[in-house]
């Protein structure tokens, strides 16, 4: 049976907080493709004080149909307090 995107997201989360041994925050997006999963997760690289210093990463994650992590990639790093421009 197919996973769900709820137990893909919870397989991802989990592996790359074991894989980096950094603490998962938010997930980002999750799509489907021919492949399987990709899911982007953003993780705490290190807390700072005060806290808006934290800098935090955007990884990258992608999972097999069954959910098992084939490969994991940092693709952005930022700090706490910067936000990203909205396009309307």
């Amino acid at each position: 049976m197919a996973l769900g995107i709820r137990e893909v997201i919870e397989k991802a989360r989990s592996e790359l907080s074991l894989l980096t041994a950094l603490e998962v925050g938010s997930t980002l997006g999750a799509a489907r493709d021919s492949d399987g999963w990709l899911v982007s997760i953003e993780v705490i690289e290190k807390h700072s004080l005060p806290d808006g210093m934290d800098v935090l990463a955007t990884y990258e994650t992608k999972l097999d149909p069954d959910g098992n992590m084939l490969e994991f990639k940092r693709v952005r790093m930022r700090k706490r307090i910067d936000t990203e421009d909205v396009e309307d």
